[in-house]
């Protein structure tokens, strides 16, 4: 019975545009562990011994908080549901700091790239893969899953994001020219594919891959690469292209406004709030900011 409330459940919540794709499994794992007790409802304990059974804090407060959300929706219309208590405390691990490479360190970590692994395709592809990052801000599931007729005179077009929706993101000239001179090299090793980004098994990049490659460079490159401090990570490129358009951003009230949801437009982002957790990213910006309204209250500026 579980399961079958399960697989109703996420049918209607991917219906309305979430993926589950990890709370789907754990749910549907919840399920067979509550079936094979023979359990047909939700029970905080049965809900806590399965949730207590990973390994470390975090997974479990996920596991319970994934049975929480399922449990609510499952009681407003069957009050035999119990919603269990978050005993394991939050889910949601705090946000790590994100690394901001300077553009020293965005050269240094091309040119490794360029350097590593066989004398083959590859030091192309991610060379070129973390300088399209870098200068476009865009996730990377989202540059290895371009196309090429993704690739138009106006601009990358990326198609189906994480939000279920397309948009255009414009490039540069030299942006699109890295492009087209890397596609030369890339169009004879896996003619069936039309991948603009694909791996020596002449298949499309994987984020694996891509993380993998990553780590490479930032070693070769001398960067920081060890926990607890922030570390470079592939989406260090895009935290990074985000706090430089901040830093660009003209001044005035109408001007920021404009640029805010501009740049909320272009990076993809669900909603205006997403773009501004970058304001914290960097000093400078933290300073600038500070600078400004003190000189909005002294009547320095509008």
């Amino acid at each position: 019975m579980l399961t079958r409330l399960v697989e109703a459940y996420l049918a209607t919540r991917r219906a309305a545009g979430f993926a589950l794709r990890c709370e789907g499994v754990l749910l549907k794992t919840f399920a067979a562990f509550a079936e094979a007790k023979r359990q047909s409802y939700v029970s905080s304990d049965i809900a806590i011994d399965w949730a207590g059974q990973a390994s470390s804090l975090w997974q479990r407060a996920r596991r319970l908080g994934a049975i929480i959300r399922f449990a609510r929706y499952l009681r407003a219309e069957d009050e035999r549901h119990e919603v269990p208590p978050a005993v394991f405390g939050a889910e949601r691990q705090p946000r790590r700091a994100p690394y901001i490479l300077t553009a020293e360190q965005i050269r240094q970590l091309v040119e490794a790239a360029a350097r590593s692994g066989y004398r083959t395709l590859r030091r192309a592809t991610y060379s070129t893969l973390f300088s399209l990052l870098s200068c476009t801000g865009l996730r990377v599931s989202e540059a290895i899953r371009l196309r090429f007729d993704d690739i138009t005179p106006d601009g990358l077009l990326i198609r189906d994001t994480k939000f279920h929706k397309s948009r255009l993101v414009p490039s540069h000239e030299t942006a699109q020219a890295g492009l087209e001179l890397y596609l030369q090299h890339r169009r004879p090793n896996a003619p069936l594919d039309d991948h603009v980004f694909v791996s020596l098994r002449r298949k499309p990049l994987r984020l694996a891959d891509v993380e993998s490659a990553f780590h490479t460079a930032v070693k070769q490159a001398g960067l920081p690469h060890g926990a607890p401090r922030a570390r470079p990570t592939p989406y260090s490129s895009r935290h990074s292209f985000a706090v430089r358009a901040l830093q660009n951003c003209p001044d005035g009230r109408d001007a920021i406004s404009k640029h805010m949801i501009a740049l909320s437009t272009y990076l993809g982002h669900s909603k205006a709030a997403r773009t501004y957790w970058y304001l914290e990213a960097v000093p400078e910006l933290m300073r600038d900011i500070a600078e400004r309204t003190e000189a909005f209250f002294t009547g320095g500026q509008r």
